[in-house]
């Protein structure tokens, strides 16, 4: 009787590790792109494949609602095991310890230096924090500007060299490009990313000699001639001025890749390429799209072109110490297909590998990426950048859709920031 007792238990035991081992779970949150979505599905099979019982939930958001769901998830501590936003979204959850640290021996690696020194340099500085690194990038990305010959040679223009070099001449090609009903625009020459004004509209104010943040780092809104000359540009790109867009039409990057003729040019990163391809095949294998560098004005004091920023793969803190450790050899096992991921989706993994390597070189366009982010910087990335880039959203917005007076705007923006950076 006691050796069948002893059986009884050795087998109850072993179906509630088993069980336990089935019940592992890792929820994985990130944002919306098809091409991601065919690899990362296959990875996720290969990796379940190989660690039996483990099941991992990739849920997919637009790229716009995930902060939301993020911050609601964390704020009732029911986060995902792992998410990915771009750094100045993410910051806030590594400086409140919300976060797992980088787990180097779960991720593969003999010593978190190897991780460092898997990276071109600096890249992983955003992610660390009183000497822990707490994420691992998906991608490190910088806009340029997309171009459609056809759209340029529609209105006579040679897109080979009146292409826009500066804001001025952008002004002029799209006033050019636009055609419109009545006050409608029904095609524009070009168009602003308008959620995220902290990579695209804060390096034009820093072409004219503003900060964002004094250097150090006790002073909001720097150079109040700057920011004025920079809202006042804004007010006149808007319905109230040339009526050249406005932050209530259709994401200009969305319609690009339809080549219907109502985009001549958008603001976008080098995966683009991956999504034309995917949507418009016929588009991508023409010939007539082409990529040009970020513009500077006129009498710039400082050519800046748009921040680079990083999407981090980051593990919940909050979740049981196996979890994590699963995650982080999870994430380590997506991010070893580089090529993969650059070649099928257009993203950049910054590896050192990578980076030197002729599967990026050879990419279309990829040297006026390279070109521009070696002349540029990380975005603005801080406990509070979300809610500093929702001041800065409001400002812009007040002056093209409201009719604000820059001046106003600017004594509204200045405060707000500030005392983001006096709470702070």
């Amino acid at each position: 009787m006691k050796k069948l007792f002893t059986i009884f238990l050795f087998v109850l035991l072993l179906s509630m590790t088993v069980n336990s081992v089935t019940a592992m779970e890792i929820t994985f949150w990130t944002h919306e792109d098809p091409n991601r979505t065919e690899i990362e599905n296959r990875y996720i099979e290969e990796f379940e494949q190989a660690n039996p019982g483990v099941t991992i939930k990739r849920v997919t958001s637009g790229s716009g609602k995930i902060q939301e769901l993020i911050l609601t998830a964390f704020a009732a501590n029911q986060g995902p095991d792992i998410f990915n936003m771009s750094i100045e979204d993410e910051y806030a959850y590594i400086v409140n310890e919300r976060l797992a640290p980088v787990d180097f021996e779960a991720a593969g690696y003999p010593s978190l230096q190897a991780v460092y020194d898997a990276y071109i340099s600096g890249v992983l500085d955003p992610a660390t924090y009183k000497g822990q690194l707490y994420g691992l990038p998906l991608e490190l990305t910088n806009w340029c500007i997309y171009l459609n010959k056809k759209v340029f040679k529609d209105v006579g223009l040679d897109p080979e060299k009146d292409y826009p070099k500066t804001w001025e001449e952008m002004v002029e090609v799209s006033d050019k490009i636009a055609v419109r009903e009545g006050e409608i625009l029904n095609r524009r020459g070009f168009d602003f990313r308008y959620p995220y004004y902290l990579v695209s509209t804060v390096p034009m104010v820093e072409q004219l000699g503003g900060k964002l943040i004094s250097d150090d780092g006790k002073t909001a809104i720097v150079n109040d001639e700057a920011w004025l000359k920079f809202l006042k540009f804004m007010q006149e790109w808007g319905p109230s001025g040339k009526n050249l867009g406005s932050p209530t039409y259709t994401n200009a990057r969305k319609l690009f890749n339809k080549d219907n003729n109502d985009m001549g040019m958008c603001l976008t990163g080098l995966y683009q390429q991956g999504r034309i391809r995917s949507d418009n095949p016929d588009f991508y294998n023409s010939g007539e799209w082409m990529v040009v560098p970020f513009p500077v004005f006129e009498n710039a004091v400082k050519d800046v072109p748009a921040a680079y920023y990083g999407h981090y793969y980051m593990v919940n803190g909050q979740k049981p110490k196996e979890n994590q450790q699963m995650a982080w050899k999870f994430i380590s096992y997506m991010l070893s297909h580089p090529e993969e991921y650059l070649t099928k989706v257009n993203i950049v993994q910054p590896t050192v590998e990578l980076m030197n390597s002729e599967t990026y070189k050879s990419m279309p366009y990829s040297e006026v990426f390279t070109n521009d982010m070696a002349k540029g910087h990380i975005v603005y990335y801080g406990e509070n950048s979300a809610k500093i880039q929702s001041h800065i959203r409001e400002a812009v917005e007040s002056v093209m859709l409201a009719g604000s007076s820059p001046e106003d705007a600017l004594e509204t923006l200045k405060r707000k920031v500030q005392e983001v950076l006096d709470e702070g």
